[in-house]
């Protein structure tokens, strides 16, 4: 799949086998699978519901699982939802030091969503306030941005110059 010429793939942890998120089963194929998935990404957008000021058990099981420098190299763009304005802190001083902790290269500005501006229906689907539509498509480029940016870096990295042109002085 693509978006905004980025290729993606998505990954619910609430999927993945409960028992081996809590025993940390490595050898379950399907953890082994999800790592992996994170593993070859450049880019990750965490997404998660907000209850009593804290972020998803299921995603805390998931984060434990990867390796201490899992996220390195890596943007990190975090949405979540809740009932009200008064949890949306728990992306900022829960969620955000624990990415960081993993070493992601960079941690976007987080978006949060209360349930009044994100409605699902099963006959519609998704609904998304204008705002919060807004948002996330602003957080969205500036994942894409960001990305872009690190393809032009390394593409652009320097040529290699032969020796018999280096000059030092001293």
């Amino acid at each position: 799949m693509a978006l905004l010429g980025h290729r993606y793939s998505k990954l619910d942890v609430r999927d993945l086998p409960g028992d081996a998120l809590l025993r940390a089963d490595f050898n379950n194929t399907l953890i082994q699978a999800a790592l992996a998935q994170v593993a070859q990404a450049t880019a990750v957008v965490v997404a998660t519901p907000v209850y009593k000021a804290a972020y998803s058990g299921a995603l805390k099981a998931f984060l434990d699982l990867l390796p201490q420098f899992g996220l390195t190299d890596k943007l990190v763009l975090p949405l979540a939802t809740g009932g009200s304005q008064s949890h949306m802190l728990a992306l900022d001083y829960a969620l955000r030091p624990v990415l960081s902790s993993l070493a992601a290269k960079h941690v976007l500005p987080s978006i949060y969503a209360t349930e009044a501006q994100v409605q699902w229906s099963e006959q519609e689907g998704l609904s998304l306030d204008q705002n919060i539509f807004q948002r996330i498509n602003e957080g969205v480029q500036q994942l894409s941005d960001s990305l872009l940016a690190l393809r032009k870096i390394s593409a652009n990295d320097f040529d290699p110059i032969p020796f018999s042109q280096v000059r030092c002085s001293v």
